[in-house]
């Protein structure tokens, strides 16, 4: 039952809408926090050097302070920011899904965990059949159509 429970996409979807107001609210009030995030699906420009990005474990932590909280934004989706990696400061411009962040961490302590297991957010589907015939149905929209 737990399982099923925490792998259904509307607990989920919850749980990235929770996170993304937690995230924005930190972000108004200009607070500095971290995020401990799974990285296989975090994209980076440029790409980071193979030396750095190989010492990666699968779960990472993110300090998100100083210049990359200036630079640091907020979608429905995602996490963007710029950070400097490895000795030399490497920077990049760093991607983030948010059913990625597995906890948004406060001064060492944990704010927000998220149980849920992690799925592919759906896409939107448009039926473009379904709503050109409702565009049709309409008399006015006839003479938008050549046959």
């Amino acid at each position: 039952m737990i399982k099923s429970f925490l792998q259904d996409y509307d607990f989920s979807e919850l749980m990235v809408f929770h996170q993304r107001d937690i995230i924005e609210m930190l972000l108004q009030k200009g607070v500095f926090f971290s995020i401990l995030t799974h990285i296989d699906e975090i994209t980076y420009d440029p790409i980071l050097p193979a030396e750095i990005s190989d010492n990666f474990k699968p779960i990472t932590l993110f300090v998100i302070s100083e210049y990359t909280h200036e630079s640091c934004s907020i979608d429905d989706d995602n996490l963007y920011f710029e950070a400097g990696f490895g000795h030399q400061n490497v920077g990049s411009y760093v991607t983030i899904p948010l059913n990625s962040i597995v906890q948004i961490v406060l001064e060492d302590t944990p704010i927000f965990i998220n149980l849920s297991m992690r799925q592919k957010r759906k896409e939107k589907n448009i039926n473009i059949e379904a709503s050109t015939n409702i565009f049709l149905s309409n008399p006015k929209n006839k003479g938008f159509v050549k046959d």
